[in-house]
């Protein structure tokens, strides 16, 4: 505002010419546009540059020096419209700045004198459109990364609910799928192994209801963080997965190698969700009743390898359990493979690096 009210001191400063007070009062509202610049950019502009065409032809002699700075306000607010407006109505805004200004010229430029001012009013435009559009660029850039990021966050975070909940109700689904069809068959002849296959149903129910509350928790707190819906699931729970999946029909002969110490909270529940998932996947399609567990702690990784001797098979449309223990190891930056073997069965195998413990520090 400081430079505009200067401006309008100096059409209300005494001259050497008794200018109307008509002209007068006309120059100082010619910059009274100017506050508009940041909200209405276009037709602050448009009045601007009405005013001083009005002016400058009424009295050429008044329109010298402060023409030229009215002038240059102009082109100031040209800049102000690059950066707000789409280029093709900018480049049209500073075409007309341009023409109206060379034409000014002439009310009070006598002789060659147009001529000569032709290249430094085009520069000056230029110049002020130019500093605009690279503005508006760079904000459309940082605001397209910004959505950009956004956009990324929420597939992440629905990749992320999508495995979580996947892993977590796709394994108990399989064993009661399989306990309903046992008890289905022997109600009658064999009550008793009907009631265990019910209270197998139950039990896994329960667990898995327990675990989509403490999901649902997670998803429902104020604060966005990236960590891991169930920090607390782990290698630790192992046994209690061969539990429920021995449960299902599946003997579950789990190897322990290297020494076995606490993991990373999200490279514990990757872990801990892969060996589920591959369990899954040989409840429901392996065709066999016994697989192998693997898991050996090495100095900067772990390693996990799911062993069966079922049906195998080629990997064909590879579902969301298999897609979703990639992504985990991806994550983590670790490897994943999964396919037949050629002795039979089918095998799962994963890495995941460790990160690096701690050294001490020097003269601790």
């Amino acid at each position: 505002m400081g430079y505009p009210v200067l401006l309008i001191l100096g059409a209300l400063a005494p001259s050497n010419h008794q200018e109307p007070a008509a002209i007068l009062i006309l120059a100082a509202l010619s910059f009274l546009p100017y506050p508009l610049l940041r909200r209405h950019p276009i037709p602050a502009f448009v009045l601007m540059l009405l005013g001083w065409s009005t002016v400058i032809p009424m009295r050429p002699h008044f329109a010298g020096p402060l023409g030229i700075l009215g002038i240059v306000v102009v082109d100031c607010s040209v800049g102000r419209v690059a950066a707000s407006a789409r280029r093709a109505v900018s480049v049209a805004i500073a075409a007309l700045a341009t023409i109206v200004e060379l034409l000014l010229t002439s009310f009070y430029v006598s002789g060659p004198g147009p001529v000569n001012l032709i290249a430094p009013i085009v520069l000056a435009i230029g110049v002020c459109w130019l500093i605009g559009d690279l503005w508006r660029v760079g904000r459309e850039r940082a605001e397209d990364i910004r959505v950009r990021a956004t956009a990324k966050a929420v597939t992440d975070e629905r990749l992320r609910i999508a495995r979580e909940l996947h892993d977590l109700v796709a394994h108990s689904i399989g064993v009661i799928a399989i306990q309903a069809g046992v008890g289905a068959r022997v109600i009658d002849t064999q009550p008793a192994e009907a009631r265990n296959a019910l209270a197998t149903i139950e039990a896994t129910s329960r667990e898995t209801l327990a675990g989509l509350r403490r999901t649902l928790t997670a998803l429902r707190r104020a604060e966005h963080e990236s960590a891991p819906l169930e920090a607390t699931t782990g290698l630790g729970d192992l046994d209690r997965l061969v539990a429920t999946t021995a449960a299902a029909g599946v003997r579950v002969d789990v190897r322990w190698l290297g020494d076995r110490r606490p993991l990373p909270p999200e490279v514990d529940l990757a872990a801990y969700r892969i060996v589920q998932e591959s369990l899954t996947n040989v409840v429901r399609h392996a065709g066999t009743d016994h697989c192998q567990v693997l898991v050996e702690y090495a100095p900067a990784e772990i390693r996990i390898e799911v062993t069966d001797d079922g049906r195998g098979g080629p990997v064909s449309g590879a579902g969301y359990g298999l897609a979703g223990m990639r992504e985990r190891a991806d994550l983590l930056d670790g490897e994943l493979s999964f396919g037949p073997r050629a002795e039979g069965g089918f095998q799962v195998s994963v890495r995941l690096p460790l990160p690096e413990p701690l050294s001490p520090e020097p003269g601790r």
